[in-house]
C-alpha cells in the first residue's frame, strides 16, 4: 500500500532521521529538500531511498554530518569549494550561489566542489541558475561503475551530466542523464525491492551480464553509446577531480559496502545569454528550435513530465510505500 505525505511532512521526516544519525539542523534540512525535491519529480533512485544510506554514513563516519563547506580557491569567474568530507548539499548550495553570482558579473562562471559525497540529482542543482535566466549544466563523478573501453574493472563513476535551459514564460528544459544505460539509483532501488533487472544494463564483478541488481552494485555498468559513453565519463571525471583534486571513481569506495569516506567531486558551468548575442536573441532561437520539434506528434520535451510531476506533488501530496515510511520513521524516531 502507498500512503501520500505533503512536502513538508516528509521533509521534516528526513530532517528528523539525519539529525537522529548525527547531522546538523543546516546539513539535514539541505539533504531534505534535494532528497523530497527527486522524490516529487519522480526520481526515486535519487530520493527518500537514499535516506538510510545518508544516515548510515553519517553514523559510520563515512559522510562528516555537521561540517561547513568553505570556499577553498577563488579567481575570478572560478572557484573552488572544499566540503571537508561532508554530506554534499550545503556545498551545492554554496556552489550554485557562487556559480549565479559569478556569471552575472563575469558572463560566465565554472565552480567546483572537492571532498564531497553523493550529491543526488543533478538538476535539482542548477534549477536556481535556470530561474536567474541563466544557462546551468552540471557534472558529478561517482564510485567507480564503468570500465575504460576494453578493460575488465570499474574505473569511472556513472558520471551524470545535466542542463538546464531557461525559456521565457515557460518552465526550463531539463537534460539530466548518466552515462550509463542506467542510473545507478536504478539499481539500488531493484536491489531494496529485491527486482531483477535487464540484461545490458550492468555486469558482476566478474565481468559477467547480470539480472541480479546486487550483484550489479558490486560489478560494473554498461555506458551508453559503447565507446562514446566510455570516453564521456572519462572527459566528467578529469573535470570533477583532475581541476578540483578529488578522487577520482576508482579510488572511491563503493557506496553500497563498507568503506572509507568519500571524496566525490562535481562542477558547475553557469552561462549568462546576455553575455552571447543577448538575452532576446537567445530566447527567440530556443523557442525556435522548440517550435520545430513540437512540430512532430509526440515530442516531449525533456523536463516536460518532471515539471507535471512535481506540480501534482506540490498539490496532492507524495505517495511513499509502506515499508518506505516505516523505515523514515523509525530512522527519525
Amino acid at each position: 500500500m502507498e500512503n501520500k505525505l505533503s512536502v513538508e511532512q516528509l521533509t521534516q521526516l528526513v530532517v528528523g532521521a539525519l539529525v537522529r544519525a548525527g547531522a546538523s539542523d543546516a546539513v539535514a534540512l539541505a539533504t531534505a529538500r534535494s532528497l523530497v525535491a527527486a522524490e516529487m519529480a519522480g526520481l526515486g533512485g535519487h530520493g527518500l531511498s537514499r535516506v538510510q544510506l545518508y544516515a548510515q554514513h553519517v553514523k559510520e563516519g563515512r559522510a562528516n554530518g555537521t561540517v561547513e563547506p568553505r570556499i577553498a580557491h577563488e579567481k575570478g569567474a572560478a572557484c573552488l569549494i572544499d566540503a571537508q568530507g561532508g554530506l554534499a548539499y550545503l556545498a551545492m548550495e554554496l556552489a550554485t550561489r557562487e556559480a549565479l553570482r559569478r556569471a552575472r558579473e563575469f558572463g560566465i562562471a565554472f565552480c567546483g566542489v572537492t571532498h564531497s559525497h553523493h550529491c543526488g540529482a543533478m538538476d535539482y542543482h542548477l534549477a536556481p541558475l535556470a530561474a536567474a535566466g541563466l544557462i546551468g549544466i552540471g557534472f558529478t563523478n561517482s564510485p567507480a561503475a564503468i570500465n575504460a573501453w576494453n578493460g575488465k574493472k570499474p574505473l569511472f563513476g556513472t558520471n551524470p551530466v545535466a542542463a538546464v535551459f531557461p525559456r521565457a514564460g515557460y518552465a526550463p528544459l531539463i537534460i539530466d542523464l548518466s552515462l550509463t544505460e542506467v542510473a545507478r539509483g536504478k539499481l539500488m532501488v531493484a536491489a531494496k525491492e529485491g527486482t531483477p533487472i535487464p540484461l545490458g544494463w550492468a555486469l558482476d564483478a566478474g565481468g559477467k551480464p547480470t539480472t541480479d541488481a546486487k550483484a550489479a552494485l558490486t560489478g560494473s555498468m554498461a555506458a551508453i553509446g559503447g565507446v562514446k559513453g566510455v570516453l564521456l565519463a572519462l572527459m566528467v571525471e578529469l573535470l570533477c577531480c583532475a581541476l578540483t583534486g578529488a578522487q577520482f571513481g576508482f579510488e572511491n569506495d563503493s557506496f553500497f559496502e563498507p568503506g572509507r569516506p568519500a571524496s566525490i567531486g562535481h562542477a558547475l558551468l553557469a552561462i549568462d545569454p546576455g553575455a552571447m548575442a543577448g538575452g532576446a536573441a537567445y530566447e527567440e532561437r530556443i523557442e525556435t528550435l522548440i517550435a520545430a520539434m513540437l512540430e512532430d506528434e509526440g515530442v516531449r520535451l525533456p523536463g516536460e513530465r518532471r515539471h507535471k510531476l512535481v506540480a501534482d506533488a506540490r498539490a496532492n501530496g507524495i505517495a511513499i510505500p509502506d515499508a518506505l515510511l516505516k523505515q523514515l520513521r523509525e530512522l527519525a524516531a
